[in-house]
């Protein structure tokens, strides 16, 4: 397993869920003794990953959906256990490179890379016939490395502008008009936008500056060298800047916080990805927001690419397999991107008429789809996260005033360089 140096180590007690994730022998339980499957009445019991189980509004629908995978065995049984965004993969990584941890993970893609090339997860293609799913192409490229597969999307999740339509009538289309906006609607105790900007929310920082990055025409690669200080990266980092400077944003609130001031209506904007439509429909349904595309210039943003993998040490991984073979069925990949809202899932469904009449911008995030990227650094995926990490420090420095945000860029390409070798 790589070293994620400068990374605080997470103890279990981060945990939070209906059940416990240091599992010696990973999760296999009950009167099975291990194994895969069971038989003659014997159960294993499965321990899943993801934090998207303690989120309020899709969480208690997930677990009942796997409620409706225990339902259909006799001798398997999935468990939920839900970790806090912000520090789970470094939880479940640190489980992992010590040979435990939950049978099956939903990962996000930095943490997916670090795992794969660390040899921590199973390798699929023996343990899945995949042969007859019509998976989409263009999020499932990046579940295989090298001809081997490692994971399966359980969500992919486009960004885009949420807006409050009580507040803003016309959405903005270029970033001057975005600027402008946050600042007309930024007024008392309202503010014009929100975003992650504090370094305790790294992960956050990241997928959030990504849309700044790639939404004005930068990359963090070229595919072989790193570009970190391009002059496209700096443009869309300033723009972040401003957007900071210009104390349109409640400055000091985490994620949770600002969220939560969107659905009562003290925020105007705010950049998220469509898992975001159904927390905000739970937590509000009186909240009247819409959506549309990120206004920025070259039409690119982030995705949030889900994959769920099986843990390399798990001692029941045909039965972890028998839950995905269940997951990607037809019946059940509707009930699965019904729960998730406005994002999708590993195979193509057909959006709902019900679904249409309660977000009928479902369509704006399918549309997403081509012009999205998952948040690694192509060519370097596997060093995702220490990259991220270097990024996200030099670029909070520049937020702070410590340095300008061409010299943040400049030296946070000489530290990912100095880090690689």
């Amino acid at each position: 397993m790589k070293t994620h140096t400068g990374r605080a180590t997470v103890v279990a007690t981060a945990l939070v869920g209906v059940a416990a994730l240091m599992l010696t022998a990973c999760g296999a339980e009950s009167e099975s003794g291990g194994g895969n499957g069971g038989s003659d009445g014997e159960v294993t019991t499965l321990s899943f990953a993801a934090s998207t189980f303690g989120d309020p509004g899709r969480g208690p629908h997930l677990e009942e959906w796997l409620e409706e995978f225990n339902a259909s065995q006799e001798n398997i049984r999935v468990e939920a256990a839900a970790v806090p965004y912000p520090t789970f993969g470094q939880t479940v990584l640190t489980q992992m490179g010590a040979g435990e941890g939950p049978d099956l993970i939903r990962f996000d893609m930095p943490e997916f890379e670090s795992a794969s090339d660390a040899g921590l997860v199973a390798p699929l293609d023996d343990l899945l016939d995949l042969s007859g799913t019509d998976l989409i192409a263009q999020p499932d490229q990046f579940m295989v490395h090298d001809g081997v597969r490692h994971g399966v999307i359980f969500e992919a999740s486009n960004y885009a502008l949420f807006y409050n339509a009580d507040l803003i009538e016309t959405p903005p289309t270029t970033y001057a008009e975005f600027l402008q906006v946050a600042q007309d609607q930024t007024s008392g105790d309202v503010f014009g936008l929100a975003f992650r900007h504090m370094e305790a929310e790294e992960p956050g920082v990241w997928q959030d500056i990504f849309n700044y990055v790639y939404g004005f025409g930068g990359a963090w690669t070229d595919g072989e060298s790193l570009t970190l200080n391009a002059p496209e990266n700096v443009e869309g980092l300033l723009a972040y800047q401003e957007l900071y400077d210009a104390e349109v944003i409640p400055r000091g609130t985490d994620a949770a916080t600002f969220r939560r001031m969107f659905a009562e209506g003290q925020v105007a904007m705010e950049l998220n990805n469509g898992g975001y439509a159904t927390h905000l429909i739970a937590e509000n349904p009186d909240l009247n927001f819409d959506v549309a595309p990120i206004p920025f210039p070259a039409g690119a943003q982030g995705t949030i690419l889900a994959p769920i993998v099986i843990n390399q040490a798990s001692e029941s991984q045909e039965a972890a397999a028998t839950f995905i073979t269940w997951a990607l069925q037809p019946e059940n990949q509707v009930s699965l991107q019904e729960i998730l809202g406005a994002s999708s899932v590993a195979t193509p469904t057909e959006r709902g008429s019900e679904s249409l009449s309660e977000m009928p911008f479902l369509p704006t995030f399918d549309e997403l789809t081509e012009s999205s990227l998952p948040h690694v650094v192509g060519g370097f995926e596997a060093q995702t996260p220490d990259i991220r990490t270097i990024v996200v420090q030099n670029v909070i420095a520049a937020l702070q005033g410590e340095v300008d945000m061409q010299t943040a860029m400049d030296n946070a390409q000489q530290e990912a360089e100095d880090l690689l070798g």
